[in-house]
C-alpha cells in the first residue's frame, strides 16, 4: 500500500504541470490535482498493480477536468487570469525566453482541445504514445494524427507571429 501511495507522490509535480498548462492557471490547476489526488487516493483499491500508476493519474485528472468543462458550459462562471503562474518550476527565464513562452502559451491556446491535449501530454509530459491513448481513450494512430496536425499548426503559429493575433519580435540585434 505504501508503495502505491509513494507511486502517487512522485507523480504529483508531472500533474501539476500539466493541469496548470491544461486549464491556464495556477490556482485552478493546483484545485484539479488536488481533486485528482482525493479521487485516486480514495480509489487506490481498484488499481491494478500491473497498470501503468502514471497513466491512471493522469486518466482520473482528465476526466474530472471534463466533468468541470461540461458543468461550466452548464452556467457559466466568472474566471480570474493569474499572469503570474510558472510553469517551468525552473529558473527565472530572460526577456527572450519569457516573449517565447508567452508566444508558446498564446498558440497552445489557439489550438483545438484534442490536439492541445495530445502535445502537452506528448511534448509536456513526455509521454509515450500508448499511454496517450489510453488517458485519452483513443487509438494510438489518432493521437499521432492530431500530434502532427497540432505540432504543424503550432510551428504555423509560432513562425508567422499569429498569438494573440498580434505581431511578436522575436529577437534583438
Amino acid at each position: 500500500m505504501m508503495d502505491k501511495k509513494q507511486s502517487i507522490i512522485a507523480e504529483i509535480p508531472k500533474l501539476r504541470r500539466f493541469a496548470r498548462a491544461h486549464v491556464g492557471d495556477a490556482a485552478r490547476g493546483d484545485d484539479l490535482v488536488q481533486d485528482c489526488l482525493e479521487r485516486a487516493l480514495g480509489r487506490l483499491h481498484l488499481w491494478q498493480d500491473k497498470s501503468n500508476m502514471r497513466a491512471w493519474l493522469f486518466t482520473i485528472l482528465r476526466n474530472i477536468y471534463m466533468n468541470q468543462l461540461r458543468q461550466i458550459a452548464r452556467r457559466p462562471v466568472e474566471e480570474t487570469f493569474d499572469e503570474q503562474q510558472d510553469l517551468s518550476g525552473g529558473s527565472t527565464p530572460t526577456q527572450g525566453q519569457r516573449l517565447m513562452i508567452r508566444d508558446l502559451s498564446q498558440a497552445l491556446d489557439q489550438l483545438p482541445g484534442q490536439q492541445r491535449e495530445v502535445i502537452l501530454l506528448v511534448g509536456l509530459e513526455d509521454m509515450s504514445y500508448k499511454d496517450t491513448s489510453e488517458i485519452l481513450g483513443v487509438p494510438v494512430g489518432t493521437v499521432m494524427s492530431r500530434l502532427s496536425r497540432g505540432r504543424k499548426t503550432l510551428r504555423r503559429l509560432m513562425d508567422n507571429g499569429e498569438c494573440g493575433g498580434k505581431p511578436t519580435l522575436r529577437r534583438v540585434k
